[in-house]
Order: C-alpha cells, then sequence, then structure tokens
C-alpha cells in the first residue's frame, strides 16, 4: 500500500509510484471519484469542445462558472 501524509493546509504529495501509474506530469489536472466511501484518483481527460474561458484565468472561479454555465 502507498500512503502520503496530509498537511495543515490539507494538502499532500501524490507519490512517485502514483504519478508514474497515471503518467502525470507538471500541469496535469486530477479527477476524483467518490464510491463507497473511496476515493478513485485518475488523470483527467483533455477537456473536448470550445472552451470560451479557457484562455481567461481570471475568469475561472467557481462563481465565474456558476454564472455563466447556462449561456
Amino acid at each position: 500500500m502507498i500512503t502520503s501524509k496530509l498537511s495543515t493546509k490539507a494538502q499532500t504529495t501524490i507519490p512517485q509510484p502514483v504519478r508514474t501509474a497515471l503518467k502525470l506530469s507538471d500541469g496535469d489536472e486530477l479527477a476524483y471519484e467518490i464510491e463507497d466511501g473511496r476515493v478513485i484518483l485518475t488523470k483527467a481527460g483533455k477537456a473536448t469542445g470550445d472552451d470560451p474561458f479557457r484562455t481567461f484565468d481570471e475568469w475561472n472561479s467557481d462563481a465565474d462558472r456558476k454564472a455563466y454555465a447556462k449561456l
């Protein structure tokens, strides 16, 4: 079993064997799925389709996504 420790800021380091298995590199996004008290961690796929906020990081908050979701 591979383990890591949670910091006081709720952060952790993804252990090297996990990064290797998921072929993770800097900037990759992760997806979390909660199922029966377990968390499944996967490498998030690239978003498909046209994302109007892709280039505008300053408009990339949860509030912005919620406000513009139905446009």
